[in-house]
């Protein structure tokens, strides 16, 4: 009797969520991860040090200012970093500003950033010489800086229904921050 009360409920909660999500303009079931938090996550990764080119250059990153670019569904960021070494001579103060998409990783229900762009590398003062040395080195640096750092973790929690009901994560970059929604997961094929 239990069983056939609980089955009813989650088919009843699948039909209202289908049914609102069917309704014209009407929202998805989710949540909104804020600005604030996720720039939380990522300072507690910051501030690094990353010696590139087998030592010949040394990279010290601050954390990194998040920027939400909903109308491309990605984020932003711009990072302080100051760069030195046997390969640049001396140290230079400078920016490294790109942008990064996001997935969700089942595995520890993480939202992760990915498929990173670098936009410019900027170090005051530098050589063009070095600069075109550095700049050479640019993807590789985002790669390690940001490549697949967590952002946010979903909780069990907010994960119980939608994973009963056959529903996975979407992320979605809005002006007020990240809305996970809900959709179907795609049927694995047989």
């Amino acid at each position: 009797m239990q069983r056939r009360a609980v089955l009813g409920l989650a088919a009843g909660l699948a039909l209202g969520l289908s049914a609102c999500s069917a309704s014209s303009g009407a929202r998805q079931p989710g949540f909104t991860v804020s600005p604030g938090q996720l720039q939380q996550a990522l300072a507690r990764r910051f501030p690094r040090r990353y010696p590139l080119g087998g030592g010949l250059i040394e990279i010290n990153v601050q954390t990194p200012q998040l920027r939400l670019l909903p109308e491309q569904n990605r984020l932003g960021t711009e990072l302080m970093l100051d760069a030195g070494g046997p390969a640049l001579g001396r140290s230079y103060d400078g920016t490294l500003d790109m942008d990064f998409a996001l997935r969700y990783e089942a595995s520890d229900r993480s939202i992760r950033a990915h498929g990173l762009h670098v936009n410019s590398l900027h170090l005051d003062d530098l050589p063009p010489n070095a600069s075109q040395r550095l700049n050479a080195y640019a993807p590789a640096l985002a790669e390690r800086l940001l490549g697949e750092v967590v952002l946010h973790q979903l909780s069990a929690q907010e994960l119980a229904l939608p994973e009963t009901m056959g529903l996975e994560p979407r992320i979605t970059v809005t002006p007020k921050g990240l809305l996970i929604s809900f959709v179907n997961k795609p049927i694995a094929p047989q």
